[in-house]
């Protein structure tokens, strides 16, 4: 019986417990990322827009998102209308886009435009883990960096 309690109260701590630990800033981002080895997901957002709300109620808050993004990746994201700062050559009109960046800082693929089911998002950090892995072998060799 006390297994039981036991298990019953791991399983709810842990449902809740899944929290998307977010970055203050984008410099604090880009260190973390770069100390941690780890490439950065950058996303552009407004509490004001439909689709940004949608892709935290949905995507943002499935637990396999949160623990992939939570493991593998640093997370920050920027509110437009919070006056956030964004980097110039990140800015895009349409919210949310969201940015997958290199542990330097620099983009690793086009950014995705507008809300993305957790399926379709699970999917797409594995392939960015995949080039962010290619990336760090060029860097280690000093090769040049084609367009990924």
């Amino acid at each position: 019986m006390k297994k039981i309690i036991w298990s019953l109260l791991f399983l709810f701590s842990s449902l809740f417990a899944s929290e998307l630990h977010l970055e203050k800033s984008f410099k604090d981002a880009v260190a973390h990322a770069q100390s941690a080895g780890k490439p950065m997901m950058f996303i552009l957002s407004r509490h004001t827009c439909r689709y940004c709300v949608l892709l935290e109620r949905t995507t943002l808050s499935d637990s396999g998102v949160i623990n992939e993004l939570n493991k593998n990746f640093v997370t920050y994201i920027a509110y437009t209308d919070d006056g956030d700062y964004c980097p110039e050559e990140f800015w895009r009109p349409g919210t949310p886009t969201l940015w997958f960046l290199d542990d330097k800082g620099e983009p690793l693929s086009k950014p995705i435009m507008g809300a993305i089911d957790a399926k379709n998002l699970l999917k797409a950090l594995d392939i960015i883990k995949g080039r962010f892995q290619k990336v760090k072998k060029l860097d280690k060799y000093n090769y040049t960096r084609n367009k990924l």
